[in-house]
């Protein structure tokens, strides 16, 4: 007997389960706590491999902060201006980040450019570090001196 293939529409809400939580930073474990199951759980469900019950579907939407019909809307029925995490895929751009990172397959590869453009985010949204006092003369001469030091030191290449 073959096995069943999932349905499109338990593949697709399995996904927005996956997405919304991940927005949240919320891991599998942390999920399945909230939701009364064992993580292995929530993998079969994001996986659409598990059908999800109305009754656990409502307690997904409510530890994930949404509401039930959030894992049904296409992104096109969201407003603009929506919390949701499909409205980055509008943004310029977005699109053929996420195409180039589906077709790199090492996780270690993955996670590092993850953790690259968090960082080059997070260095982007912070404000301009100001410095707190002003370099006195004489300090800036002998950071002079030893520049040109060096350099005679060193010579030329």
């Amino acid at each position: 007997m073959l096995a069943k293939s999932p349905d499109p529409l338990d593949i697709m809400v399995g996904a927005k389960i996956r997405i919304f939580r991940t927005d949240r930073r919320m891991s599998q474990s942390d999920l399945a706590g909230r939701i009364g199951v064992a993580f292995q759980q929530v993998q079969k469900y994001e996986n659409g491999t598990n059908r999800v019950g109305a009754s656990r579907l409502s307690r997904i939407a409510a530890a994930l902060g949404i509401s039930v019909g959030e894992l049904f809307e296409s992104p096109e029925q969201k407003s603009a201006g929506s919390k949701s995490p499909f409205r980055l895929l509008v943004e310029r751009d977005s699109l053929r980040v996420l195409k180039a990172f589906s077709r790199t397959t090492d996780p270690r590869l993955r996670r590092a450019i993850a953790q690259l453009l968090e960082s080059i985010a997070d260095q982007q949204s912070q404000p301009p570090k100001v410095k707190a006092s002003i370099a006195r003369p004489e300090t800036a001469k002998r950071v002079e001196r030893r520049r040109t030091t060096v350099g005679t030191r060193i010579g030329p290449l």
